[in-house]
């Protein structure tokens, strides 16, 4: 889930894993999110409405003692985020049929035990134009690009710079003022904007054990996100396809541990 702009967030301290026990923690709600959007994925065909769709999240959730962060933290109407379309995040579930052809954007950030994670991946319904089926293709390739960047001494710049270098010898553009961020005790929390796109001047550097976000916003023409009427909706500026690719991670001094695998 990117950064929410339309509300205070919470002040979280930066999460460094220290000792085992909490790596296992924040694997079990990886693999909680993981699992949920895999299910509503798998779930998600014509005719179902939004709400119908996060219905089968939250219920994924609840069975496993695991609690809607975009709820608890911010009070969104939703268990999950859900976006179609001209949607590119924060979709609220509700009547919106989903119909062949669309894509749908599903985040999912939870929490248990007083850890949290976050997961979001865009579905194709059906088949889709090829240009949406490459923006797709390379959507997963940008993130995995951006992971293989995270590693204990890197420059957490890293990671958009290399995201950028693949997006434009792809001929994509990538919004930039979604960002990356940590994650782990709470749902934001420091680094604070971990931009997914080319930047200078930004010195941090990733320490052993940072928990974070990397989920890159590729489009074919997007540059920002603009707030719809509902306060939570987010849409492309330009108008153009947009797709979201979300994992959480933690760096290592031999790289990243994805964190949000289904198992």
């Amino acid at each position: 889930m990117p950064l929410q702009r339309n509300v205070a967030r919470e002040q979280g301290a930066e999460m460094t894993i220290t000792r085992q026990d909490e790596l296992d923690g924040l694997k079990e709600i990886g693999r909680i999110v993981a699992n949920t959007m895999r299910a509503m994925a798998r779930a998600l065909e014509p005719g179902m409405t939004t709400r119908e769709l996060d219905e089968i999240g939250r219920l994924c959730l609840e069975q496993a003692g695991a609690v809607s962060a975009p709820q608890s933290t911010y009070d969104f109407p939703g268990a999950t985020c859900i976006s179609v379309n001209e949607e590119i995040a924060h979709g609220i579930p509700g009547d919106r049929v989903i119909a062949k052809g669309d894509l749908v954007n599903i985040d999912v950030s939870a929490s248990k035990n007083g850890f949290y994670a976050d997961t979001g991946a865009t579905h194709r319904v059906g088949p889709v134009r090829p240009s949406l089926e490459r923006l797709c293709r390379d959507g997963r390739r940008a993130t995995q690009i951006g992971i293989a960047q995270v590693g204990a001494g890197k420059p957490l710049a890293g990671i958009g710079n290399a995201i950028g270098q693949f997006a434009e010898k792809r001929g994509y553009t990538l919004i930039r003022n979604l960002a990356s961020h940590g994650v782990g005790r709470s749902l934001h929390e420091e680094p604070e904007e971990i931009a997914t796109w080319p930047t200078r001047g930004d010195r941090r550097r990733i320490h052993k054990g940072l928990v974070l976000t990397v989920e890159p916003f590729l489009s074919r023409g997007g540059q920002f996100a603009s707030d719809g009427s509902d306060g939570w909706t987010l849409y492309s500026t330009p108008a153009a396809p947009v797709v979201q690719y979300e994992h959480t991670v933690v760096a290592t001094e031999r790289g990243a541990i994805v964190l949000t695998l289904p198992g």
